[in-house]
């Protein structure tokens, strides 16, 4: 499942955090750095250097924003959230060539190890900033390609084959992250999405009935059968 969230990061989020990455101080490295073997020889971009103070403090602008979500909860259903990196890619280092991200990360802000069920990425740069870019993503539902505006923010299966494609002017800057649900499977969880969300329009439209409380038990029984809390 493709999910297009919208306006997860407030305006005054949104300037708060371009005003670190675009001061002439932020601590931009090599984005190879925290790549793989194989991702390394296809990575060409820039990382917010993780252990930077100006790091600590967009992750958590970044986790508040995601964890206030009420959509994006629903979608993902999330049990661990890999802690929120930064990069930038501009014409001196452009692209990140087709990879899939590797199952199981660690991450260095809370020693935790998460399984890469849900992949996000939050664009922190508006599509007339930067020619290029678009974030191209091979699944089941075909090819994607996706560039929005900022603060608004994509989720897609962490099984997907994806990639960046070069920036030739300006700079493409996000935040990017992946989610360990509590609903393993990326079938089951597209389908207690859909459930819930025709489950919210139904008591919309006729206020809290027998039928939508049925309902709401059979979302809850399956999440129940699946979940791994």
């Amino acid at each position: 499942m493709l999910l297009h969230l919208k306006a997860i990061l407030t305006p005054q989020e949104l300037r708060d955090i371009r005003a670190v990455l675009d001061a002439a101080d932020a601590p931009w490295i090599d984005g190879r750095a925290s790549a793989g073997a194989q991702a390394a020889q296809v990575k060409r971009n820039e990382q917010l250097a993780q252990d930077s103070p100006q790091a600590a403090r967009l992750r958590g602008i970044v986790l508040q924003a995601l964890q206030r979500d009420p959509l994006l909860f629903s979608a993902a259903l999330p049990r661990r959230i890999y802690n929120p990196l930064f990069n930038r890619y501009r014409p001196e280092a452009p692209a990140y060539g087709p990879h899939i991200d590797g199952a199981v990360l660690h991450s260095h802000a809370d020693g935790q190890w998460v399984r890469t069920d849900v992949s996000c990425t939050v664009f922190l740069a508006d599509p007339d900033e930067y020619d290029g870019g678009e974030l191209t993503i091979h699944d089941t539902f075909g090819v994607q390609r996706v560039k929005l505006p900022a603060g608004d923010a994509v989720l897609y299966p962490g099984t997907s084959l994806h990639e960046v494609a070069p920036v030739t002017r300006g700079a493409r800057l996000a935040s990017f992250l992946w989610i360990e649900s509590m609903v393993r499977s990326d079938e089951q969880r597209r389908i207690l999405f859909e459930l819930d969300m025709n489950v919210l329009k139904l008591r919309q439209q006729l206020g809290e009935t027998p039928a939508t409380t049925g309902l709401t038990g059979v979302y809850h029984n399956l999440l129940r059968l699946w979940a791994t809390p």
